[in-house]
């Protein structure tokens, strides 16, 4: 079945050649949909016939939303420890623990159950395709159990055994790291696409972070990077070293960080939810953007230091806080966060591409950041199918 969604204000495509603009803007505009593809953009006094058409009746549609960094599979609270920041205490890698705690005594449905939550929470959102981790086990059999729950869900799973040391290995950080990248690598990198590493004081240094990623490259998986989030560090240059898909936070960067983003191939993730729950600095977008760097947002939904599933929000946060024009956020949101992910096939609505796309309830996508709060999505359609 073939499906126009026509009468359309503004259409984000995310490509120069189909409109004005970086992001391709197609006025009075006409998205068919063919099975799970685009199949055609154009105005919509030229759209092609089709079995159905749903009538925009003068709003606009942007990509579905690419969420390249989340944390989902968790089980526990940490309201308090929320509470306690809010109240003066600062954030540190430690709470991690916590959560670890509650997910090891979690059964697999509990874990399953929570994961479905929020995504039914982003999709509502606008959010299409999503990145996951495990990190929440720190044991072989928790960390496999999580990727095999996250598996179920989505194809972009990363193996984040290297998010703390385990409790356990707090005497010993060097054997849990020979866990990680041994017997626990072996079990869990069947059911995941990258490894990543928190590289960052209270987690893992450079050397140990160098020899997460390179054993997890060894089994195929491809690495990205948690780097510089909560001070200066070697994350950022080790992940452009080992080509990494991403260096997710870059809150805290030197002129050779921004250098060597700019000069290779690895995108920096910003996460805007996660200053905005630990009241930290924000990132400098702008910097980055100004040196060449391809930028995307994500979520960082996760439950310590950003709970929110909400990439509107993000977009809101980036355009208010991090220097970035409503136009880049969008992007950063759709196609930096595809370019994170390494995919060609989302963050953009071109002939060829999944029909991911969301319906807003506004005539631009300018308003995401104008109408901050606002739950703007009022229809949602993946992989070419009406699900919101």
């Amino acid at each position: 079945m073939s499906t126009a969604i026509i009468n359309i204000s503004s259409l984000v495509t995310n490509d120069p050649s189909l409109g004005e603009g970086p992001l391709g803007l197609v006025q009075d505009a006409a998205v068919v949909i063919d099975g799970d593809r685009v199949a055609w953009i154009g105005e919509t006094s030229k759209a092609p016939a089709t079995d159905n058409a749903v009538d925009a009746a003068g709003r606009a549609v942007v990509p579905g939303f690419v969420d390249s960094h989340s944390h989902l599979v968790f089980a526990g609270d940490r309201t308090a420890e929320f509470n306690a920041r809010m109240s003066g205490r600062s954030y540190s890698a430690g709470g991690i623990r916590t959560t670890v705690a509650a997910t090891r005594a979690a059964t697999d449905a509990e874990l399953e159950a929570n994961l479905t939550r929020y995504l039914g929470e982003a999709l509502r959102q606008g959010t299409t395709t999503f990145e996951t981790k495990s990190g929440y086990g720190l044991t072989t059999h928790d960390e496999a159990r999580a990727l095999r729950i996250a598996a179920a869900h989505t194809d972009e799973v990363t193996y984040l055994g290297a998010h703390v040391v385990a409790p356990e290995f707090a005497d010993d950080p060097a054997a849990y790291v020979e866990l990680v990248t041994g017997e626990m690598l072996e079990a869990c990198a069947p059911h995941a696409r990258w490894v990543d590493v928190f590289c960052e004081r209270g987690a893992f240094d450079g050397d140990q972070a160098r020899a997460v990623l390179e054993a997890g490259m060894r089994h195929g998986l491809v690495p990205r990077v948690h780097a510089n989030q909560l001070g200066h560090g070697p994350g950022v240059q080790l992940a452009v070293e080992v080509g990494a898909a991403s260096a997710d936070h870059c809150t805290h960067l030197s002129d050779a960080d921004v250098a060597a983003l700019a000069d290779g191939d690895t995108v920096a993730t910003l996460l805007p939810g996660a200053e905005f729950s630990t009241r930290a600095q924000w990132p400098d977008a702008r910097r980055l953007l100004d040196a060449g760097v391809t930028v995307a947002l994500s979520t960082d939904c996760n439950p310590g230091s950003s709970f929110t599933s909400s990439m509107p929000f993000c977009v809101a946060l980036a355009v208010r806080d991090m220097g970035m024009t409503p136009d880049e956020a969008l992007w950063a949101a759709t196609a930096g966060g595809a370019a994170a992910l390494r995919r060609t096939d989302v963050g953009r609505l071109t002939p060829g591409a999944r029909a991911d796309l969301a319906l807003l309830d506004a005539p631009s996508h300018v308003h995401l950041a104008y109408r901050p709060g606002v739950p703007l999505v009022s229809a949602v359609w993946r992989r070419g199918v009406r699900e919101v």
